[in-house]
């Protein structure tokens, strides 16, 4: 079993990308998320260089490697100002072991504490019980079905849209 107790966050950055690809390039890991299979890292260093201020891009490591990633990024059209989205991966051999956990609780307090977001959102497969159930730990509720909103192995696959509204303080 893993040692979760050597688990750090850092930001995402130029040392990663080797890492990061190799997360998504693994089937069991792509297959969950909306990514392609088969990308370069020159599509993650791409990525990398378009960081911005209203983006938080974080890596999960142990031993040096990569075994988790999660990218929140605060829209930027006005109206829509108080609310970002976010997508997040975790290696097939450190899923349910608290990795997930720590990324999206590190993104979560980043959004609360320092981008003063009122909303965060994000879309899941409808059958990933276990992400589901994570997002519901901290917080987040379904706010309905999108049917067939992707494929996945070829078949048309439904997801939930999910969102976490931030506590008000208490008066």
């Amino acid at each position: 079993m893993p040692d979760d107790t050597a688990i750090h966050l850092e930001r995402f950055n130029e040392s990663h990308v080797e890492g990061v690809t190799a997360l998504y390039n693994d089937p069991a890991v792509g297959r969950q998320v909306l990514q392609m299979p088969f990308q370069s890292s020159e599509v993650w260093r791409q990525r990398l260089q378009a960081d911005n201020e209203r983006a938080v891009k974080l890596v999960a490591l142990h031993q040096g490697a990569v075994i988790g990633n999660l990218g929140l990024e605060a829209y930027s059209r006005m109206r829509r100002s108080h609310a970002a989205s976010f997508g997040m991966g975790v290696a097939l051999a450190w899923q349910g072991k608290g990795v997930g956990s720590r990324l999206l609780a590190a993104a979560l307090d980043v959004a609360d504490n320092w981008m003063n977001l009122h909303r965060v959102e994000l879309t899941v497969y409808a059958d990933n019980e276990a992400a589901i159930g994570l997002y519901r730990k901290f917080g987040f509720e379904t706010e309905g079905l999108l049917r067939d909103y992707a494929v996945r192995d070829g078949q048309w696959v439904d997801t939930l849209s999910m969102a976490r509204l931030r506590p008000r303080p208490k008066a």
